[in-house]
């Protein structure tokens, strides 16, 4: 029997570290298998010993499911090469991968219901969401997160949905807003498309506030994050039966390390290392 290993990036924000923990607690309640889940940076605990716990326990066999959203740097090198040390520290222990939880119909879904709790249905045709994302050097990345952004305005009744990002990507959230405003939007929505809370969306929320403060024409309101929804741990159990059935599906058509993008050329085949990861006395790799 494969136990379940969830993995989170880590913040130094509080509560997304109990959003974290919390979906931890929602899928051992669902699952059938024992559950653990650590951090690879940032927060506690971290990944070596969620991975110990479950050793100790006597279970050789993972299944080990990213909380991404997206297939980028954390989900492509750096959560494989963590999981790699611990194969090294642990001869005995074998893993199979999973794929990031995005996009899917449930996080659109959760999407949705994040969008509803500050907007009335009624209002949905005068209402410009603009969606947030993390960013990232991957145009791979950021391209799912557009897609994802096309995904939610499709079939819902809104007047457009236009993709930002909080860092390392273009547009940024007030760059968004603006673009909003000068096609139109009086009534905006700024939607995270973040799993938890964080020092991102927090980030995201603040640029919001800001920007609305010098444009009272426009009614900007701000969502909460996905957050450790029952449907969110369901769909992170999917991931771990994937996982263990082999069957990942993984997009390689537009992968910077696979396929000469332009700007990217010198990517393809480049060995991933992970950055450095104070919490791990084992890994002595300088910064990425």
């Amino acid at each position: 029997m494969s136990a379940l290993l969830l993995v989170g990036h880590g913040t130094t924000d509080a509560a997304g570290v109990r959003d974290f923990h919390r979906l931890v607690d929602i899928v051992a309640e669902r699952a059938s298998v024992p559950v653990a889940g650590g951090f690879i940076e940032l927060s506690r605990p971290p990944l070596r010993d969620a991975v110990a716990t479950l050793v100790a326990s006597g279970h050789r066999k993972l299944g080990v499911v990213p909380l991404v959203l997206v297939a980028a740097g954390h989900a492509k090198g750096d959560i494989p090469a963590a999981l790699r040390r611990e194969a090294d520290r642990h001869p005995r222990l074998a893993y199979s991968y999973g794929r990031p939880l995005g996009p899917h119909p449930a996080l659109l879904d959760l999407l949705e219901e994040r969008l509803d709790a500050v907007l009335d249905p009624s209002e949905r045709s005068g209402t410009t969401v603009v969606l947030v994302g993390r960013g990232s050097t991957d145009p791979d990345a950021n391209a799912e997160h557009v897609k994802v952004a096309r995904l939610l305005w499709e079939g819902r009744g809104l007047a457009g949905v236009e993709p930002a990002f909080i860092s390392l990507a273009s547009p940024s959230v007030p760059e968004a807003l603006e673009r909003a405003r000068l096609l139109g939007a009086r009534r905006i929505v700024v939607l995270p498309y973040f799993l938890f809370n964080g020092v991102l969306p927090a980030r995201s929320a603040e640029q919001s506030i800001a920007w609305a403060a010098t444009r009272p024409e426009v009614d900007v309101r701000c969502a909460d994050v996905i957050g450790p929804a029952p449907a969110l741990a369901d769909l992170a159990l999917e991931r771990f039966r994937e996982a263990l059935r082999g069957d990942i599906r993984m997009n390689c058509d537009t992968c910077v390390y696979r396929i000469e993008m332009p700007g990217h050329e010198h990517r393809v085949g480049a060995p991933q290392h992970p950055h450095h990861h104070p919490d791990d006395p084992a890994h002595t790799h300088a910064h990425a």
